[in-house]
């Protein structure tokens, strides 16, 4: 990995990204490479809203919301990437390959989120993601992402 830019801060990673809370699951980017990688931090704590019911007794992070914060790590270094997407695109997830989990996430954890980047192509990117808590990996795969028109009265 080559030298990296300054890191991103949450005030910074709102106007990066379209994602709100309770929404927005990317709290710091530790260090970055535009078109190489990411390295960001996902703070878990007991207020997030879906452990009410993911599971009363027993909080796990939804393995579906550790992908999704993969994911916005990934939609960071794609904006990083490219300073010029035109007003009217967003970046949409497109798919999802190979995702496995190894190790529940819980309250109090902390999750690196990495994105390295395997393909850009046009308006395509494919990354090798990896959440890590504690040097454990709890989740790895490849996501999809594609820069396209936002739909009209879309939001």
């Amino acid at each position: 990995m080559s030298h990296s830019q300054s890191v991103i801060d949450s005030v910074q990673i709102l106007q990066l990204l379209p994602h709100r809370y309770p929404f927005l699951l990317v709290d710091r980017v530790l260090d970055y490479s535009p078109g190489e990688y990411i390295k960001a931090v996902k703070n878990v704590t007991i207020n997030e809203p879906f452990f009410e019911g993911h599971f009363p007794g027993y909080p796990v992070m939804p393995g579906v919301l550790i992908v999704e914060a993969l994911a916005q790590a990934g939609g960071i270094l794609i904006v990083k990437s490219s300073p010029n997407i035109p007003a009217g695109k967003i970046f949409l997830f497109s798919g999802i390959e190979k995702m496995r989990f190894r190790k529940p996430v819980y309250p109090g954890d902390q999750i690196e989120l990495i994105a390295e980047k395997l393909r850009h192509k046009m308006n395509m990117w494919k990354m090798q993601v990896e959440a890590r808590v504690a040097e454990h990996i709890a989740a790895q795969g490849i996501l999809s992402a594609a820069v396209v028109d936002k739909e009209e009265g879309a939001e």
